[in-house]
């Protein structure tokens, strides 16, 4: 076999960032779906700012956790919006974040890539309790070795040293490892550090105009079962 570990991202790859636009609709008629992409990309927007404008080895003197960051990326979309969110709608909203919903295929795959005896991980943004609570809402803890986050050296993906996580978390070499995700700036920030990649696209898009190709890419996660 040649990797040795499969590593997930988490928030859009194991688990659908976007089913939150279910609750926002019945909180906002009307400004559910676009509610739950502007969040996605403000949450996304700030885990940038913060390691670009302090790419600091040590960590990034502007780190705050990624809880932190969704809910201030909440309060700015809504205000973006001209929504008003109240602080029993906020609490509804971040309560359903914590325990966001698993694609179908996410316990089947970490399943069988566990019984093949191959090690498991994810790699993600999130905080570790953030983790904790969503990978137990689905069922996931009994079929991943570990959960790595960047809180260790508070520099958000795409930051090599988020990578580098992996490689001090399990036994193995970049040419051992395959990473795992749906967001193709995750995917190619990981091939650039070194790791081969597999990139869920489960809505067509083209994949970035920079840098390498994707490793596999494939429309759903039950197809990673077959780069294997």
């Amino acid at each position: 076999m040649k990797y040795k570990l499969i590593a997930f991202d988490a928030y859009g790859t194991l688990f659908d960032v976007y089913s939150m636009g279910l609750l926002a609709e019945e909180l906002f008629p009307g400004n559910g779906s676009a509610l739950a992409l502007m969040w996605r990309d403000r949450q996304i927007e700030y885990t940038r700012l913060v390691t670009m404008s302090d790419p600091n080895p040590g960590g990034s003197k502007y780190y705050l956790p990624f809880w932190d960051l969704t809910i201030r990326s909440l309060h700015y979309v809504c205000k973006r919006m001209d929504l008003e969110l109240s602080s029993v709608n906020e609490k509804r909203l971040m309560d359903q974040y914590a325990k966001l919903t698993g694609f179908p295929d996410s316990l089947n795959v970490l399943k069988t890539i566990k019984e093949r005896g191959i090690a498991t991980g994810i790699l993600s943004n999130g905080s570790r309790e953030m983790l904790a609570t969503v990978v137990q809402s689905n069922g996931l803890e009994p079929y991943l070795d570990k959960v790595v986050t960047i809180e260790e050296v508070r520099l958000f993906k795409t930051a090599p040293q988020a990578y580098e996580l992996l490689l001090k978390a399990f036994p193995v070499q970049k040419h051992e490892v395959l990473f795992v995700s749906s967001n193709a700036w995750d995917a190619l920030a990981a091939k650039w550090f070194g790791f081969d990649v597999f990139w869920v696209n489960r809505l067509g898009h083209p994949f970035e105009e920079i840098g390498e190709k994707p490793t596999y890419e494939g429309k759903s996660l039950t197809e990673v079962l077959e780069a294997l």
